[in-house]
């Protein structure tokens, strides 16, 4: 984590502000990236409260002392006397979201010295504040630890060695798999899928439904598969964490001097070594590179480069790896922007593959059309349906020019609950 000071500016500054505001030390209309005197003056009474220097500048011991807010739980030594009403009065949490998160535990007899997982009484995905790789780490530790039925793991790392998470919910034999993120100025996807992860996690652990769906009957019939941030590095460069003057930002910087058409950072969509990820995929990969190369993209590139051979960067050898380690039933890569599902691959139809993508368009309101000719090829959604000629479908969320703003992710998510949710069921 960096060190951060008045004057600091950024999305670190941003991921400061939403555990200062959490923690009750900052409105949440002051999380704006920018570390004025408002946010010196919270850190200040933070560490002064904490028993730290209090001299408002964000190091280590700041941070340490912030991690209960930003991954959403503390934990808690049974002491003497210690009940589960009184540990959640104390933490502003509830006895069910403790028994959740602690499986076996007996509220009758709990075990003195036992340390205990106490969520706290917030939502953990943000979707206020801009989408990293520090977030998603946080993220990844906050909603194992608040849902320990969530399994994670890594199928790779990134360029600079990132972790590409994945995560998973339910025990049916039935699996699908949802990504989002291959493209770098499209990260608003990435908590997308995470927001619906936790409500789907809550859902079922409340014995609640969502979308109109039972959340339990969900979770036994079927294994969902998530992998948010596919391109981890790439979404750093575009959000801000790697700030102007830095090694990352000026390696991407001098291939886009290449491409000045494009704007920097924000019109990046590739991995860090510009590479499109979504053109990486063995299908038609040669037809892709002879478009993109008429094109003019003919070396690494903010856009539309397709590497020397499919699979040859390590986020898309990561997912394309983890496919064939299990069997899918369905997949959806979530992309920005046009309200549009695409659902075929050349002359591929899966079967039922129409008639899902229609039930999708009625639950988005979004289109339902065949991909562009110049776009058509060397996607994940048309190598995975080529290879298992089963229902694969590009989600290109909401409107506008990418990156699109967070203003548009309430709208989005209502859009995609349904899809998301059926997803898992359609057949």
């Amino acid at each position: 984590m960096q060190i951060l000071r008045r004057g600091s500016f950024g999305p670190q500054v941003e991921l400061l502000q939403l555990g200062l505001s959490r923690a009750g030390y900052l409105p949440a209309r002051g999380i704006d990236g920018i570390f004025g005197s408002a946010t010196q003056a919270a850190v200040t009474r933070f560490q002064r409260d904490n028993g730290l220097a209090a001299d408002g500048i964000s190091g280590p011991r700041t941070w340490s002392a912030l991690d209960p807010w930003l991954v959403g739980y503390r934990t808690h030594m049974v002491r003497r006397g210690d009940t589960l009403y009184r540990i959640a009065s104390a933490y502003g949490s509830s006895i069910r979201a403790i028994d959740i998160a602690n499986p076996g535990i007996d509220p009758l007899n709990l075990r003195i010295g036992r340390y205990l997982i106490v969520p706290l009484g917030f939502d953990l995905v943000p979707t206020n504040i801009r989408f990293t790789s520090t977030l998603m780490e946080y993220l990844v530790r906050g909603i194992t630890a608040r849902y320990p039925f969530i399994n994670d793991g890594r199928m790779g790392y990134s360029v600079l060695g990132k972790p590409l998470y994945w995560l998973s919910i339910g025990e049916g034999s039935r699996e699908v798999f949802y990504n989002a993120s291959h493209h770098a100025n499209e990260w608003i996807t990435a908590p997308l899928l995470m927001k619906y992860l936790e409500n789907y996690a809550r859902s079922y652990a409340f014995g609640s439904s969502i979308a109109g769906q039972n959340a339990a009957s969900l979770y036994r019939r079927t294994t969902l598969y998530l992998a948010p941030l596919v391109n981890p590095d790439g979404v750093d460069l575009v959000t801000g964490e790697y700030a102007p003057g830095s090694t990352q930002y000026a390696r991407a910087q001098a291939i886009a001097a290449k491409y000045p058409a494009v704007s920097f950072p924000s019109g990046w969509k590739a991995n860090i070594n510009g590479v499109d990820l979504n053109l990486q995929y063995p299908a038609g990969w040669e037809d892709a590179r002879e478009i993109k190369f008429a094109q003019g993209f003919t070396s690494p590139a903010p856009r539309d480069y397709v590497g020397a051979a499919p699979l040859d960067q390590p986020e898309s050898k990561a997912v394309y790896n983890f496919t064939l380690e299990h069997d899918f039933r369905l997949t959806l890569s979530y992309h920005t922007q046009g309200n549009v599902i695409f659902w075929k691959y050349l002359d591929y139809e899966p079967p039922n593959s129409y008639a899902i993508g229609q039930r999708f368009t009625q639950l988005s309101g979004y289109s339902l059309e065949l991909t562009p000719p110049d776009s058509a090829y060397a996607g994940y959604k048309d190598w995975f349906i080529m290879q298992y000629n089963r229902p694969g479908y590009t989600m290109e969320v909401g409107r506008g020019v990418s990156p699109l703003p967070l203003s548009q992710f309430d709208g989005i998510y209502r859009a995609n609950e349904g899809v998301l949710t059926e997803g898992m069921i359609l057949e």
